[in-house]
């Protein structure tokens, strides 16, 4: 029976031989300063702590670097081996999403009854999703690399822009939305993914029909749900990454703490009240985000 490394099997193999090596250069470095204080103190008879003092300190430097090197060469060549993976991946997804794109557009004019449409719509549906999954890769990758792209944008239109993406997506859900004009400076994309997150939180800890309610009234931004709602506890870890309320829910527990790090990037005010049974009201506060960084 074969078995097949993964990526998450060669970074725990990487890592732990980076740690062996970090372990066996500490014991050698102290073995090697110690046996030179005693050459250089007992042999030698230097009796001057100021020389014996300068020449450990040399010598710690030295063994220093020799850890760095050791310690963070296997790293960047992981990380660069990751980073070129992540490229490529994007770069090939691309091909089939446009290939599933043309094709359906050519079934489209070659079928005309009712259930081959609502395949195709389904079929278009989950490129339409495999497209935003598409996205936010490429913004993340992007984001890694400091790639952001600043921008001037009207709250409301990038709002129409999403809900006109979810609402498909989420039939049964009774939208209320009230938006003033507000214009911010931001990383759009980024924000998109904020709306979408938050969204999908409240749709998905909330009971089936669903109301959510979105308003955009000077400088705040708020996404209400009617939905479970949580408890102290619960709001005191929301934000951790990897945490869910609600285990046998989708998803990873990462949305949440990527609105944060976003909002704490561009110094929007973030805050969330909740109740038991009541639901949770979740409050973007973008006055300084307005003057973009």
């Amino acid at each position: 029976m074969h078995k097949y490394l993964t990526c998450a099997d060669l970074g725990t193999d990487l890592f732990r031989n980076v740690e062996i090596a970090l372990i066996t250069l500490y014991m050698m470095s102290v073995a090697i300063i110690v046996g030179s204080i005693y050459i250089v103190y007992e042999v030698v008879k230097v009796h001057q702590w100021g020389i014996i003092i300068l020449l450990a300190l040399m010598l710690g430097i030295g063994m220093g670097k020799v850890v760095v090197i050791v310690a963070m060469e296997p790293l960047k060549e992981y990380f660069n081996h990751l980073d070129r993976f992540s490229k490529e991946t994007l770069h090939e997804l691309n091909l089939p999403i446009n290939t599933i794109t043309a094709n359906l557009s050519m079934l489209r004019k070659t079928n005309s009854d009712e259930k081959s449409i609502k395949r195709l719509d389904r079929i278009e549906m989950a490129t339409v999703m495999l497209k935003e999954r598409y996205n936010e890769l490429d913004y993340l990758i992007k984001k890694q690399m400091e790639q952001e792209s600043i921008e001037t944008f009207e709250i409301g239109e990038l709002l129409d822009e999403r809900l006109a993406f979810l609402k498909p997506l989420y039939p049964d859900v009774e939208w209320e939305v009230t938006a003033e004009a507000y214009e911010v400076t931001l990383d759009r994309k980024g924000f998109a993914k904020v709306i979408d997150n938050l969204i999908d939180n409240g749709v998905k800890y909330s009971p089936p029909s669903a109301c959510i309610t979105i308003s955009l009234y000077e400088d705040t931004l708020s996404i209400c749900d009617k939905g479970f709602g949580m408890d102290e506890m619960t709001l005191v870890r929301i934000f951790d990454r990897y945490y869910q309320n609600d285990s046998t829910m989708a998803g990873y527990g990462i949305g949440l703490g990527l609105v944060k790090r976003y909002c704490d990037r561009y110094k929007i005010g973030l805050h969330v009240r909740s109740q038991l049974d009541e639901g949770t009201c979740v409050t973007l506060e973008l006055n300084r985000g307005k003057h973009g960084k």
